[in-house]
């Protein structure tokens, strides 16, 4: 680099070329490593071996496969979901029940309101690995915490406020509630936990629309069960203290990308 050389306690291996960086130019493109993703003049990809996403039209890759459970094709990250690559097996459904029209309005209402409820424990799992690396060169947090016990999210913001989703990383040694508050002061989010108000400021899984107990250590819940993963998606929004399951989570991942 031109700058001054710079020393980290750490060595940064990257997983491209092989060689080793400091904390700021870990990233393949802050180093220009020779193994990035490229594609040559002539149209043809060059790069590290990626999956392409089978959707025609889109040339998505990514570094693992991301196989639909019911097709058994692979896709990127944008189109995994059926009703994103208009699955084959859902138009089976839809043909062989022709004849009955109330069955075809709720498979479709199905699709439309449950867009998670396709995605099985591995699939959200393999899906966050490959999100994880993306978000390990963006997402913002305590620098304080040792690479070892960050987390890392990328966070929904509560639809009335408009946000962007931010990739964020904590602490897994941190409860629930203390990364809400951490959010909710960074984005600059009314929060009412700490008031007699009935309204509270809560996470939820956005796969499954869970809510997390504010009382819960990250570390606790990262233990695949609960459906919580290093490289997930969460979503905050303020909802009646009582509300278990938040509805109609698909709106967050349509309306704020």
């Amino acid at each position: 680099m031109a700058e001054l050389a710079k020393i980290d306690f750490l060595p940064l291996q990257c997983d491209g070329c092989g060689c080793f960086f400091c904390l700021k130019h870990q990233s393949k493109v802050s180093h220009d490593c020779s193994k990035s993703l490229l594609v040559s003049s002539s149209g043809q990809y060059t790069g590290c071996p990626a999956y392409n996403c089978n959707l025609p039209g889109c040339p998505k890759r990514e570094l693992v496969p991301v196989l639909c459970e019911h097709c058994h094709l692979n896709f990127c990250l944008s189109h995994r979901h059926q009703q994103d690559h208009i699955c084959s097996q859902i138009k089976k459904e839809l043909d062989s029940t022709a004849t009955a029209p109330q069955r075809v309005s709720q498979i479709l209402g199905q699709c439309k309101g449950q867009k998670k409820s396709f995605k099985t424990a591995r699939s959200r799992e393999m899906a966050a690995k490959v999100a994880l690396m993306k978000l390990k060169a963006q997402a913002n947090g305590d620098c304080s915490i040792p690479e070892t016990e960050r987390v890392f999210f990328l966070v929904f913001m509560p639809l009335s406020h408009g946000h962007p989703p931010k990739a964020l990383f904590f602490s897994k040694r941190w409860t629930v509630g203390r990364i809400t508050d951490l959010i909710a002061d960074k984005a600059g989010i009314t929060n009412l936990n700490n008031t007699s108000s009935n309204m509270k400021l809560r996470l939820f899984i956005q796969d499954n629309g869970k809510v997390l107990s504010s009382d819960q250590v990250l570390a606790d819940l990262l233990d695949g069960d609960q459906g919580v993963f290093n490289g997930g998606s969460l979503i905050m929004e303020t909802v009646p203290a009582d509300l278990l399951v938040l509805p109609d989570t698909h709106l967050y991942d349509s309306g704020q990308k």
